[in-house]
């Protein structure tokens, strides 16, 4: 037994993530924080261990899938939610005790894509042998097809939100080079940790509390159009953030779940796929809408530091 695993509370503190999926909020945490203190606690089971294990336990959710019946839907349903569960507590022990690693996260990104694809086969398999309806044989393409957007969506949007921050930090340094270099903030990061500023639509506010901070600071927002075409959205994304769950309502996550359990349980694999296939789109679309808009502040913003009105612009941003 180990005696440094600290209680509950630090546990949730430290293994939880500041923003996740409403599903894994609500319906995963409340089991699997407690389950990764027991496992740090009183045996030697690793990260990568529970990741295979994870994986295994999707391969038979996969086999119930494939027999059709409805009590084996059912059953593969909770063993699908036992395999999510176990696949959050690998990241959760990683980071409780230490043991995270690069391959680690390779491979449990490996084994969910696979875990996805199988179960994803499996299930309009059983569905189609027991009704003959060809049309599963192209949900099972359309859930593999859709998982891959999503993974391609988030990669590259990160990847231009990353090259658009770079991109400013060089163009302030070059711009302030003959001044005392100010450090950069972005107001994004600003109001996720004060989501408080969001509700009273205050972002002057948290510019203000950074810059008396360290004034050397300059705010740059990348997300002002947005927030000024959607007001309403800072009013419920603060409510989110405060408990936890991210804007992101209908992510992969709960893709997976309308897919592999919400339809299995009940008997409806067809609607449900159809319906969580349209709502991830919905919001991976917005996810691509809200970067457009982002990608103009990044234009006017750059524009700004050609101008040399760099303070006058954050402010307005502000």
């Amino acid at each position: 037994m180990r005696r440094d695993i600290p209680d509950l509370a630090e546990v949730r503190r430290v293994t939880q993530k500041k923003r996740d999926a409403w599903w894994t909020v609500l319906l995963v945490d409340p089991v699997a924080t407690p389950l990764v203190r027991l496992t740090a606690k009183y045996t030697r089971i690793t990260p990568n261990q529970l990741t295979w294990g994870a994986f295994v336990l999707g391969l038979v959710s996969a086999a119930f899938f494939a027999l059709g019946d409805w009590r084996w839907l059912i059953a593969g349903a909770v063993v699908y939610h036992l395999s999510f569960i176990l696949d959050c507590m690998d990241g959760k022990v990683a980071r409780l005790t230490g043991q995270g690693s690069v391959f680690g996260a390779w491979l449990d990104f490996v084994f969910d894509r696979v875990r996805v694809a199988a179960c994803s086969v499996a299930l309009m398999a059983g569905q189609y042998h027991r009704t003959g309806d060809t049309f599963y044989i192209w949900l099972a393409a359309a859930v593999i097809g859709c998982d891959a957007l999503r993974y391609i969506n988030s990669l590259e949007t990160f990847k231009v939100r990353h090259t658009m921050r770079k991109q400013i930090k060089a163009r302030l340094r070059e711009a302030r080079r003959a001044e005392n270099e100010r450090e950069l903030a972005f107001m994004e990061d600003l109001l996720r940790e004060n989501p408080e500023a969001d509700i009273e639509q205050d972002l002057r506010t948290a510019t203000a509390e950074v810059t008396q901070a360290a004034p050397q600071t300059q705010v740059v927002d990348l997300h002002q159009e947005f927030r000024r075409r959607f007001p309403a959205y800072l009013r419920v994304r603060s409510f989110l953030l405060r408990h936890r769950v991210r804007p992101h309502l209908i992510s992969g996550i709960e893709f997976q779940m309308g897919v592999f359990m919400i339809g299995p349980f009940v008997d409806s694999v067809m609607t449900a796929t159809i319906v969580s296939g349209a709502l991830l789109i919905v919001f991976e679309l917005a996810i691509v809408y809200k970067l457009l808009l982002s990608t103009r502040d990044f234009s006017r913003t750059l524009d700004s530091f050609d101008r040399g009105d760099v303070r006058g612009d954050v402010a307005q941003a502000a």
